[in-house]
């Protein structure tokens, strides 16, 4: 396929675009800055122009493509102005150009965190959804934009805690988490998995207009979280901080749908690969 993407050097992005690539898609990231983005350059991988929050500079970008995979977002230290802005209004001027330039698929990465604070209880794509903070509350907007858009063939996943492939994000969420309970258990899922998801939306012709976890086997606490980075466990003195934090996605939907199942379905199957 021709792929537009955008978010392509986010932590998501970056890897998904590598390896779409390497699977033989042509994929055509959306920068704002070529310079900043030139490690992504490769055979099958080109850099385009352009700005969610300009919708007149997203019309070259989409032009040609068979689908849109769209993982940009603005999280850490976005206001709430900021986070509405890009996530919500950047995803309908993105949408709207896919859409007159006749754009078959569009794949939205979304978030867990749109389920809102859900005391631990295991929660499923058709569950209701309170969002507590700017950052989810602007992703399910997108969300809902998107799954009412017509003439486009939309597909959400709702990504849980990413990992692994080099990434640092489990240390990087230790000074975050120092104080939260270290029996929280929190979804997590692995990048490989990820790009595995988001190949299997593009590919499958059916069904349309759909959510999906995407999700480990297994939802570690935080205690065995932390060791997996040499750390000691959270001391548990703020819960009520860590309540949006207690995730846990049930993955059977995409499985079910697309036959998807995981790399590493636990955390302990990555670290015995070193990945």
């Amino acid at each position: 396929m021709n792929i537009l993407l955008t978010g392509a050097t986010g932590k998501v992005g970056s890897r998904l675009a590598q390896r779409l690539s390497q699977r033989g898609d042509q994929v055509r990231a959306l920068v704002r800055d070529r310079a900043r983005a030139a490690r992504l350059l490769g055979e099958r991988v080109e850099l385009v122009e352009g700005d969610l929050l300009d919708a007149a500079s997203l019309a070259a970008a989409v032009r040609g493509v068979d689908a849109v995979v769209h993982c940009a977002a603005f999280f850490r230290g976005a206001t709430d102005e900021q986070a509405h802005a890009v996530n919500d209004l950047g995803t309908r001027h993105l949408a709207d150009a896919a859409r007159r330039a006749s754009v078959r698929r569009f794949v939205f990465t979304s978030t867990g965190l749109v389920y809102g604070p859900t005391d631990g209880r295991t929660v499923r794509e058709d569950d209701p959804c309170a969002p507590a903070a700017a950052y989810p509350v602007s992703k399910l907007a997108a969300e809902r934009f998107l799954l009412a858009h017509e003439g486009l063939d939309v597909r959400v996943l709702r990504l849980p805690f990413v990992y692994g492939d080099g990434d640092a994000h489990i240390a990087e969420a230790v000074p975050m988490m120092r104080r939260f309970p270290p029996a929280l258990r929190m979804s997590i899922g692995h990048h490989v998995d990820v790009a595995q998801a988001v190949a299997r939306l593009l590919d499958a012709p059916a069904p349309a207009h759909r959510i999906y976890n995407v999700v480990d086997d297994e939802a570690p606490d935080l205690a065995t979280l932390f060791a997996s980075v040499g750390e000691a466990p959270p001391d548990g003195t703020d819960v009520e901080r860590s309540r949006v934090f207690a995730l846990v996605m049930d993955g059977r939907r995409i499985r079910e749908d697309l036959g998807f199942e995981p790399t590493f379905p636990r955390l302990a199957d990555a670290l015995a690969a070193g990945a």
